[in-house]
């Protein structure tokens, strides 16, 4: 079984799409898919699939993050704060889907949820972030805020971490398999981003222990209005229900808001 693993995994980070994924996570998955079918082949097409649910959809190409780096950089000398180094944030996070579809709301999305706040966060968890952390420039955070980001993208995270050092932000983020190991540092909220449809493609039991396990008095969850082909079909009712009855079951009251194209839980958890 373990040499027939090990063989799985080369296999599967030999691709391109795949190479630059947490190989823990690559074999969490491949454990699992060989144990319900012993045939290589399958077992390796089926990890395949697995990850692209958990994340290859929303990579339409490779991202080149050197390129990336460089416009942070040109748009950081008018100043951190500049629109021009907030035009490049936008220009990068155009390169990741779950990102793009957000950029036509993102002036309205951090400021009406985190209105809704007690207080301003003083720890933020950005859990399989993405590149979501470029948008840290629209949350409405004190300069000292720190930031913890969680993603399975080996060379994301490398990026996100100079993104952190050129932003001059109290910024950390590491490669994590949420699913197996959810982050157990504490916050004061949690970001839960469009990702609880994809950890429940590859387990259906991660949501639930995800939400479980985070360490924060306050939960950002949110869920896709529409496909990423754009068709809507009834997603947002069907999450909505689906999401009340997850809370509903652990007692926890949630404040809800509906964008063009997200729908947002902000979710105070028992802790």
């Amino acid at each position: 079984m373990d040499d027939k693993l090990d063989e799985l995994v080369a296999a599967v980070l030999s691709s391109a799409k795949y190479r630059h994924i947490s190989p823990e996570f690559v074999r969490s998955i491949g454990a699992r898919e060989l144990a319900i079918r012993p045939n290589l082949k399958g077992a390796i097409k089926a990890t395949k699939n697995a990850l692209h649910q958990a994340g290859g959809a929303f990579q339409d190409a490779p991202i080149n993050y050197d390129r990336a780096l460089s416009l942070l950089h040109e748009g950081v000398i008018e100043g951190r704060e500049s629109e021009p180094f907030r035009e490049a944030c936008r220009a990068v996070m155009a390169a990741h889907t779950s990102t793009r579809e957000r950029l036509p709301i993102l002036d309205e999305f951090y400021a009406t949820v985190f209105a809704a706040l007690p207080a301003p966060p003083g720890r933020v968890l950005d859990i399989a972030c993405g590149l979501n952390p470029l948008a840290r420039s629209w949350m409405p955070l004190t300069p000292d805020t720190e930031y913890a980001a969680y993603d399975i993208y080996t060379d994301q995270i490398v990026f996100l971490n100079a993104f952190f050092e050129v932003a001059g932000v109290a910024g950390r983020a590491e490669v994590r398999d949420v699913i197996g190991a959810p982050p157990d540092e504490p916050g004061d909220l949690a970001l839960i981003l469009k990702t609880l449809p994809c950890l429940e493609a590859v387990d259906r039991h991660a949501p639930a222990r995800l939400l479980d396990a985070v360490r924060a008095p306050f939960l950002l969850v949110t869920f896709p209005a529409q496909s990423l082909g754009g068709r809507r079909k009834g997603m947002a009712a069907h999450y909505e229900a689906r999401f009340r009855a997850l809370l509903d079951e652990r007692g926890w009251p949630a404040e809800i808001f509906e964008f063009k194209t997200e729908l947002a839980f902000l979710v105070r958890k028992q802790i």
